[in-house]
């Protein structure tokens, strides 16, 4: 038996992914989850042999629930799941490690062909991008490193950082006391070997990082 999660944040679009799958798999048992607790909580207690991760669901914001989750869970296969064809988000996702991209828009025999090629190991981007995807370098790949190793509360104070936030605004933001931000900036720092909020703002920039939403 097959394990694979769907970590995605529309339960209509994770039914049809399951519709699409159980039709073309045999012995496919599918786990769903729809935010980034949720997919760490299935991954910590079930064997999952490919995650499908939606960049965009709730914890996740872009590049950090991968790179969280890679850094977590450095042996499950990882296939991102977006709404963006951009080619420059593709080859960082690839870059840092994800072991295929799946446009929202991929027909469901592409999406059994995908799943089939990357339970075997395989590296699978649309045929549309395929040579266009560029290799990130050793500096993009550190930064990617870097990042993983932020706490969510960390990363959410980075994000808010980029936003232009004061300490006092992100506390009251996040409903923590500013000393607690204080403490996130300091281990933020030195995680990412930075000493100011201008490098900060620069790294989360570079990594598409969005600032978390509700």
């Amino acid at each position: 038996m097959t394990n694979l999660l769907i970590a995605d944040d529309h339960p209509l679009y994770r039914d049809a992914l399951k519709g699409a799958l159980s039709l073309a798999f045999r012995d496919l048992n599918i786990l769903e989850s729809s935010d980034l607790n949720e997919t760490v909580d299935v991954l910590a207690n079930q064997d999952v042999d490919l995650l499908l991760l939606d960049l965009h669901m709730p914890g996740s914001r872009d590049l950090f629930g991968l790179l969280h989750i890679q850094k977590t869970y450095p042996d499950i296969p990882i296939a991102v799941v977006s709404g963006t064809e951009d080619v420059a988000l593709i080859s960082k996702v690839v870059g840092v490690g994800a072991i295929g991209f799946i446009p929202k828009t991929t027909s469901a025999q592409n999406i059994s062909e995908a799943v089939s090629a990357m339970l075997n190991g395989d590296v699978w981007v649309p045929e549309s991008v395929r040579q266009q995807i560029e290799h990130v370098d050793e500096e993009f790949s550190q930064l990617a490193e870097n990042v993983a190793s932020l706490t969510p509360a960390q990363y959410n104070v980075l994000c808010y950082m980029r936003d232009g936030l004061l300490n006092k605004q992100i506390g009251y933001n996040l409903e923590i006391a500013e000393a607690t931000v204080k403490a996130h900036v300091t281990a933020i720092f030195r995680k990412l070997g930075i000493n100011n909020r201008t490098q900060a703002v620069l790294i989360a920039s570079e990594l598409q990082l969005e600032p978390p939403t509700a």
